[in-house]
């Protein structure tokens, strides 16, 4: 039982209280047989069925109801029936009912509130509208709803013009502006979407906001040169913006300022109020802009330098591809490294850096990761092949023998990674001094690597 539910039974308990009270001293009441008062009847029928009710025994809670209802038809009844066909999905039954409620205690915000819901869970949305003009005196969040539902039934104008009206009698919302940017979208007025934006950041220039909201229209929209000069506006109210810089960054590299750009691009990085997503991003064309331009290469180390606490695993591992493209695989690990310190279990980078293990002779290294890597990946064959390729280097030939032998049971469909596998076997018994098997599986390497041979 919601806590709005719970109010409406404590009330109507109350309610019922008194009225007992009221009958046990009313000198004028008839008296009544032996069956007992049927005041009390009402009550006994009507508690159980809020009992009923509060245990989601909504069809026992009706049986108690029309009880009540046979008793007494009181605009409460009608309204509890409401609430339990609603519950039941049984909505003709519902609106029925609560329209019961409604015609006796027309003014009752419960009521209307309950019909509301049944209409909205139908999506009837033209009597829902009717319900909740009825409920916005009550209380200005039935204003809102109306405009969603403005929405709904594509009347745009009317669902503006109310927008409108609650941004100027109780200032901007975020939930409002979800609404607005719907109707812009769907209609395609992008045209009034700016013109909004430009009306807000007139009425009030020094909140940032306005600026950065209009910014994000002028680049979703295509007018470049509208948003840079939005954000040099912004600049000069607030030259201590760090948030401006995650557009000018981008207007600064598309215009070949390079200087300009890694400028903001540095403010982006090491900003604190900038979450890390964002970073992520302009980090990322911050290497490939770099990868295209290397001569700023020592620019891009030393941003790195400077935001090594607040780099995400995504960021590392961008990093780090980075670096291999550059051939850099000492590099390229370490950023490997550094992101599994943060995401230990993630198989690729796992991969990756036990590769560059390999690459780099780090081979006793190799083996611990791998045999870690294969608690969590038992089924994974490459981290056996690794493990055989590590112990090899090692002159470990027997360990090599076992892991490649293990691993071959997993490769499935995949005659490179066999054939590879066959070599490395074929090495380490040759290390072991069997000749025989050594050639056995060389020949066994060189037919799946040239079949038609």
């Amino acid at each position: 039982m919601n806590f709005k539910d719970y109010i409406v039974t404590c009330l109507f308990a109350i309610v019922f209280v008194a009225q007992t009270c009221y009958a046990q001293v009313d000198p004028n009441q008839k008296p009544t047989d032996d069956l007992g008062n049927v005041e009390d009847q009402f009550q006994e029928h009507f508690f159980e069925a809020l009992k009923q009710q509060g245990i989601e025994n909504y069809q026992r809670a009706i049986d108690a109801l029309l009880k009540c209802k046979a008793i007494d038809d009181k605009s409460v009844v009608y309204y509890q029936l409401g609430k339990n066909y609603n519950k039941l999905k049984n909505f003709g039954a519902a609106e029925d009912a609560l329209k019961r409620a409604v015609s006796k205690e027309p003014e009752n915000e419960w009521y209307l509130d309950e019909l509301y819901d049944v209409y909205n869970q139908q999506g009837d949305t033209k009597k829902a509208i009717k319900t909740v003009k009825q409920l916005v005196k009550y209380h200005p969040d039935y204003r809102q709803d109306l405009a969603s539902l403005y929405i709904k039934s594509k009347e745009y104008k009317e669902a503006i013009k109310l927008l409108d009206e609650l941004d100027k009698e109780f200032g901007i919302s975020a939930d409002r502006d979800y609404l607005r940017n719907q109707v812009y979208t769907i209609t395609g007025r992008d045209e009034e979407r700016i013109e909004n934006l430009q009306e807000r950041l007139d009425k009030n220039p020094e909140d940032e906001t306005n600026y950065l909201t209009l910014i994000y229209r002028y680049s979703e929209t295509g007018e470049t040169e509208q948003a840079f000069h939005t954000a040099q506006q912004l600049l000069k109210v607030h030259p201590e913006s760090k948030l401006v810089h995650l557009a000018l960054y981008k207007f600064y590299l598309d215009n070949n300022q390079a200087e300009s750009a890694i400028a903001s691009m540095q403010i982006v990085l090491t900003a604190p109020e900038i979450n890390p997503d964002a970073k992520t991003k302009v980090l990322n064309d911050f290497i490939n802009f770099v990868a295209k331009n290397p001569q700023h290469e020592k620019d891009l180390i030393d941003v790195t330098a400077m935001i090594d606490e607040s780099k995400s695993f995504k960021t590392l591992v961008e990093l780090a591809q980075y670096y291999l493209k550059l051939e850099d695989k000492s590099k390229a690990l370490m950023y490997f490294e550094d992101a599994l310190k943060l995401e230990p279990t993630n198989f690729a980078v796992i991969k990756d850096a036990l590769l560059l293990q390999i690459d780099l002779d780090f081979n006793e290294k190799a083996v611990v990761r791998s045999r870690e890597a294969l608690e969590l990946f038992p089924a994974q064959p490459i981290l056996y092949l690794i493990k055989g390729v590590a112990h090899n280097n090692l002159k470990q030939s027997k360990d090599a023998v076992a892991s490649l032998e293990s691993g071959l049971d997993y490769v499935i469909e995949d005659p490179k990674m066999e054939a590879d596998f066959y070599t490395q076997l074929s090495m380490a018994y040759k290390l072991n001094n069997n000749n025989t098997k050594s050639e056995s599986f060389a020949k066994k390497a060189a037919a799946l690597k040239n079949p038609n041979e």
